[in-house]
């Protein structure tokens, strides 16, 4: 068997590859960013070749940068950015259209027309999910109905949906695997959360047919073997999660009331809530965490559209900053936000307020305000949003967190870590290994090769890097929070 594990990580605005060793530290990285296109205001699609070209060049980078071969691989890992919606020819593999990105709200009058018909009640408990454009099968829907002739090729079998899981894992078996896992599925709006099955009555409202549709599987286990890329042909394709799922997993949190929360495009988080769905009564997501062994887990999410987001928007859209990272230092230039909030509702309000029609609004600027009011703004915008996501996480599962793991690419940025845990009241864990989500994936593949025997031995290699307690009095956090609850309630609608 190989002594390495390969985790392809393809998220909204990059494509990443680490090569993991058996202790979980990364020993290779290869990353690169990709084109984004935004046809119409609040559409988003990225190029489907660009999702390929991007993986396939980061894989053989991170595996040449660690100067391996596909025989020191002994398994292939792989998770994406959820909800982004695909259509392509099964003959060809060329897709139909542009992939439809999660964060594009195209669907918006399709979802309301839903609700009309008093439709969301029953799509709430059959996924967990809300009538919303962030899921697949709305967009998948759209598909359908605007690409000429795709419903009659679909309903003839000649054509694959799939989100970026299942497009990437088509990919890399050379067409020979139409497949997602329960976590990615769980995400369209058409599974069913008890039975993990594509449910007939809502692929009937949404006229989807059967034909179109990937075959579902567990999270671990052998999907197939590469062989599209020679260099690593003959590697096993064995653990397969969305982002937010592999994140979960790879902070190891794997006891009901565990929770993370991964600062990336956007922010997300979830807590684990054991082998029964909670129904959340706080405009949460009720979401299958992974399936394992048989063994189906659950998890209550909530999902913050623009999170790091916010400041691409600041270095691209204003150019106040020149590199992303630049955004502490400006920060850093001013003792606290001079009564400025932004509200990055750029692509609606996601949970707990789930308003599309919300957009972003700067408040509480006067003469004084400058540039380094607006990237601390930014950046506490981060920390609001989660902050309201796990207030309502708490309130639903009946339970105070104890702690919150943390990972994704902000993680780094100690202000924002320390102001969160000062919102939040709770310590602010940071692990030694911030890509967890790769690592998550990892895991999962290496479980179902026998690369690590078993969950015990990987909580084993879980380690923190610095916890985040909180300084500021309460008194001040619930002041900042009321203030930006004024500020939310003007962005939306």
């Amino acid at each position: 068997m190989g002594r390495f594990v390969l985790a392809l990580d393809q998220g909204t605005t990059s494509s990443r590859a680490i090569v993991f060793d058996r202790r979980g530290r990364a020993v290779a990285t290869a990353q690169q960013e990709f084109a984004q296109h935004y046809p119409q205001p609040g559409w988003v699609e990225h190029d489907p070749r660009d999702l390929w070209s991007s993986t396939r060049r980061t894989a053989l980078g991170a595996v040449a940068e660690a100067n391996l071969t596909g025989r020191d691989l002994a398994a292939l890992g792989l998770t994406n950015q959820r909800e982004t919606t695909l259509l392509w020819d099964r003959r060809t593999g060329r897709p139909l259209h542009r992939a439809i990105v999660w964060q594009d709200r195209r669907t918006a009058d399709l979802c309301s027309q839903l609700k009309r018909r008093g439709l969301e009640p029953l799509f709430r408990q059959k996924t967990g999910l809300l009538l919303d454009p962030y899921f697949s099968g709305t967009k998948l829907a759209w598909l359908l109905d605007h690409v000429p002739g795709a419903r009659r090729r679909a309903e003839k079998g000649e054509l694959a949906f799939g989100t970026v899981d299942t497009w990437l894992l088509w990919q890399l078996t050379g067409g020979r695997v139409h497949a997602t896992d329960v976590s990615n599925a769980s995400r369209t709006l058409l599974l069913n959360l008890r039975t993990a099955g594509w449910d007939d009555e809502l692929l009937k409202i949404l006229r989807i047919p059967h034909e179109v549709l990937p075959a579902v599987r567990p999270s671990s286990g052998v999907f197939g073997e590469v062989s599209a890329v020679p260099a690593l042909n003959g590697i096993p394709i064995s653990g397969l999660a969305g982002d937010q799922h592999a994140a979960l997993f790879g902070q190891a949190c794997w006891s009901p009331g565990m929770a993370k929360n991964t600062y990336g495009t956007g922010c997300f988080l979830l807590m684990h809530t054991g082998p029964k769905p909670v129904v959340s009564k706080n405009n949460l997501l009720t979401t299958i965490a992974w399936q394992i062994d048989g063994r189906t887990e659950y998890a209550l999410e909530g999902s913050v559209f623009i999170g790091g987001a916010v400041v691409q928007w600041l270095r691209d859209g204003l150019g106040l900053i020149a590199k992303s990272v630049d955004v502490e230092k400006l920060a850093a230039q001013v003792a606290d936000n001079g009564g400025v909030y932004l509200v990055p509702a750029f692509a609606g309000l996601g949970a707990p307020h789930w308003d599309a029609a919300a957009r972003g609004v700067i408040t509480g600027l006067t003469r004084g305000s400058n540039a380094g009011h607006l990237a601390r703004a930014a950046l506490e915008s981060i920390a609001y949003q989660s902050a309201d996501l796990l207030r309502a996480m708490e309130a639903d599962c009946g339970r105070k967190l104890r702690e919150l793991r943390v990972d994704g690419g902000a993680v780094c940025n100690n202000a924002l870590m320390q102001f969160q845990a000062d919102l939040l009241r709770v310590p602010v864990v940071r692990p030694r290994t911030t890509e967890t989500t790769a690592l998550g994936a990892a895991y999962l593949a290496g479980l179902a090769t026998g690369f690590w025997k078993n969950r015990a031995e990987l909580a084993s290699l879980w380690s923190a890097d610095r916890t985040f307690r909180a300084t500021a009095p309460a008194a001040t956090a619930r002041r900042l929070m009321g203030e930006w609850h004024r500020a939310v309630a003007r962005a939306k609608g």
